[in-house]
């Protein structure tokens, strides 16, 4: 099978903007990983990355990095080729990205939850050539999982798997991650161009699967340039990444690609729960670390009740994925004692960050505004107007690190984009006089679940292949610790009666990731509809109002 070139999917910047973007500095035609290098040859016996007993300076990072390009290489990886990543936050993660960066083998980012329902997708939908997993995690075997996507989508030729336990043809990333190649041949002369592709993020999805966002080496690292100076990162930088690494927040804004930049030093953990982080933080001095809020109510609590004292070296928690309710950003610092940056951004672009030295009304109470003079937003009313300051709608973004459109997706980017090829965000906001932003809502269909968005069609697709379900509509249940949760509302047929469990158990079989499952169950006995015959979400959201709190694993029934 010969892979479509990667560029017949993207929608590229106009020829203006990119003339102007080069013309004002943003874009400086650099690719990612020669920029990162720098901190290498700067300071090679600084060290750059920890993970538990691991610990790589800048040199020896790069030396890996480069071992791991020599290798996939070997194995047959070419410049364009796709490669669908699911790793837990380590030190091989690290070391991959930044050997795909330097072959330009394009990493399709997969979240560690996802399942076979997402993950055949993504392989699909990007033709990749390998899928990179652990062997096993959490009790659940990505590696058995991999090899029935290999079985059934074409272009996987290779599986690449983190562990010990390496099943017979598929091949070991940790042998792969060796200490050092003497031969760089292989990585001479590769035609990879500041334009091409070097990441896939995923998004959001609000209309089932996750849509594919290509980010350019030029777009990207400026990405990284501007994020990083939004957040003070610097040489004594020692950054923790507690999030999920796949996602846009910790990979890249600043994340850990921006602490490389600078010359920090980067600590891996694999889950933000307080205890390890908290010891995490105050074993490294950590500086800098991203969470989001369901995270940071946990860590508050955590240190009400065991008054640690152990984030001293902590300066900065930078707090983003989902609105920050006002009430909790101002117990952050009298609580934890660290600053708080507020950040308000998405994987196809756009980034907005409260500084250091705002006041506190606008730390506490805004998402901030945005990274880049070269950042244009707008704001628009449900008839395409566009309000004045202060007006309440729809938020519209372009610049030069924003997408243009996502990847293969034709059809959907009529819809997520204006006429004038603006990104139309979903989300409704108000923009204030001093260019803060204030994050008042969503008006797609997504439900935000502790920063994870979930597409409430993906959602309704899954349960009505259940035979007795009439009607089903899925909207966000308001929820105090993660934000948002699932609900499910369902008419149902003659007859017919149905659980939460039942409707669980029922997506389970299609293998989709666990925070997708719906957590409340509400039967009706009529749907609304609105003018044109569609639901009315709108109307089911006011009747989660009225009914009031419902706890998670709750079935309503009719009275």
């Amino acid at each position: 099978m010969t892979s479509t070139p990667t560029s017949a999917g993207i929608v590229p910047w106009p020829a203006d903007l990119a003339t102007q973007y080069r013309e004002l500095g943003y874009w400086t035609d650099d690719l990612m990983v020669d920029a990162l290098r720098i901190s290498a040859l700067r300071d090679p016996h600084k060290i750059a990355l920890v993970d538990g007993d691991v610990r790589l300076s800048y040199a020896q990072l790069f030396e890996r990095a480069d071992a791991l390009a020599v290798n996939l290489r070997k194995l047959g990886l070419d410049v364009d080729d796709r490669v669908v990543v699911q790793l837990p936050n380590c030190w091989e993660f690290v070391v991959l990205t930044l050997a795909c960066l330097r072959i330009g083998v394009i990493p399709v980012m997969a979240l560690p939850a996802h399942r076979r329902h997402e993950l055949e997708y993504l392989a699909e939908h990007s033709e990749a050539v390998a899928i990179i997993v652990p062997d096993v995690l959490r009790d659940f075997d990505h590696q058995e999982l991999a090899e029935v996507i290999r079985d059934v989508v074409p272009s996987v030729k290779h599986l690449i798997i983190l562990g010990s336990d390496i099943h017979e043809g598929n091949v070991d990333l940790g042998a792969l991650c060796a200490e050092y190649s003497d031969d760089l041949s292989t990585l001479e002369g590769l035609q990879i161009s500041p334009d091409d592709i070097a990441v896939f993020l995923l998004s959001g999805g609000t209309t089932g699967l996750p849509k594919l966002i290509p980010r350019s080496h030029n777009d990207y690292l400026y990405n990284l340039k501007v994020t990083a100076a939004a957040a003070n990162l610097d040489a004594e930088t020692v950054y923790l990444v507690a999030l999920p690494a796949g996602h846009n927040f910790p990979l890249a804004c600043p994340g850990f690609l921006g602490t490389f930049l600078v010359g920090g030093t980067v600590v891996m953990l694999r889950t933000p729960e307080p205890r390890k982080a908290f010891d995490a933080i105050s074993r490294e001095k950590v500086t800098h670390t991203a969470a989001v809020p369901a995270v940071v109510q946990q860590w508050i609590d955590f240190e009400v009740a065991e008054n640690t004292g152990q984030l001293g070296s902590l300066k900065v928690l930078q707090v983003g994925g989902s609105r920050l309710v006002d009430e909790l950003a101002a117990r952050v610092t009298p609580v934890l004692g660290c600053e708080l940056q507020q950040v308000f951004g998405m994987a196809e672009g756009l980034i907005n960050t409260t500084l250091s030295g705002d006041p506190e009304e606008v730390i506490i109470g805004t998402q901030g505004r945005p990274v880049s003079p070269g950042d244009e937003v707008r704001v628009v009313d449900e008839d395409g107007n566009i309000l004045p300051t202060g007006g309440r709608g729809v938020l519209h973004t372009q610049g030069p690190y924003t997408l243009r459109g996502y990847y293969r997706a034709e059809e959907h980017n009529k819809r997520a984009f204006s006429s004038d090829g603006w990104y139309i965000t979903g989300d409704i906001v108000i923009i204030r006089p001093d260019g803060n932003i204030v994050v008042e809502g969503r008006d797609k269909d997504l439900i935000n679940r502790a920063g994870e968005k979930i597409s409430g069609e993906e959602v309704e697709n899954l349960i009505y292949r259940h035979p007795g379900i009439e009607m089903v509509a899925a909207v966000a249940i308001p929820d105090a610790k993660l934000g948002e949760r699932v609900c499910v509302y369902v008419t149902l047929r003659e007859g017919v009666h149905t659980t939460l469990e039942e409707l669980r158990d029922l997506m389970k079989e299609a293998n989709v990731a666990a925070y997708k499952l719906p957590e409340v169950l509400v039967v009706t006995e009529k749907m609304p509809l609105t003018k044109v015959g569609k639901i009315d979400k709108k109307a089911l959201r006011e009747d989660l109002a009225r009914r009031g709190p419902i706890a998670p694993g709750s079935s309503v029934y009719p009275e």
